[in-house]
């Protein structure tokens, strides 16, 4: 056990946000961890609501209660996609934190032997390669980063890739 009470040993770190990327994150890090008798810790991210910034909202900010619901959905997803692995799958343990999603996963990441993002999260530009929390991640966790492409990804880029080619390969203004 380390100090603050976790197991020592090799330890994985996957983020989970409940998308197409992050399920095939999660597939990548439990492979690699059942490979490497490692442990695998399923990290996601959490923010306080927005109303919880406006002054003139009604009602109160519980951060208990989203702590408590981010960890459910959480502990959702990776059972779903746990069940899909081939057993034994190696032990699995859910933290969420609160703040930004790449702040979170670098921070989580100290100590451990490989962080595993998926390429593309709940953002907006989809059109990109890399999401921005998969990019913050490769360029500043303290460990080796594993980005993986889910098929969702794949077959967007490559709808993307015929649309730029069926326009003569200009970039389209609007």
């Amino acid at each position: 056990m380390t100090e603050q009470g976790t197991p020592a040993g090799p330890r994985i770190v996957v983020g989970v946000d409940g998308s197409a990327g992050a399920r095939a994150a999660l597939h990548f890090g439990l492979a690699d961890a059942a490979r490497r008798g490692a442990r695998v810790e399923a990290v996601t991210a959490y923010r306080p609501p927005e109303t919880w910034m406006d002054f003139y909202a009604v009602g109160e900010y519980e951060p208990d209660r989203a702590r408590a619901t981010a960890v459910e959905q959480a502990q959702a997803f990776v059972a779903e996609v746990v069940a899909q692995v081939p057993s034994p799958a190696p032990e699995v343990r859910v933290v969420a934190v609160m703040g930004a999603a790449a702040d979170v996963l670098v921070r989580s990441a100290v100590g451990a032997d490989l962080l595993v993002v998926g390429s593309r999260g709940h953002g907006g530009l989809t059109s990109m390669l890399l999401g921005s929390v998969s990019m913050q991640c490769a360029l500043h966790a303290p460990c080796p980063v594993t980005v993986v492409h889910s098929p969702e990804a794949h077959r967007d880029r490559m709808r993307l890739r015929r649309e730029h080619a069926a326009r003569g390969g200009r970039t389209a203004v609007g």
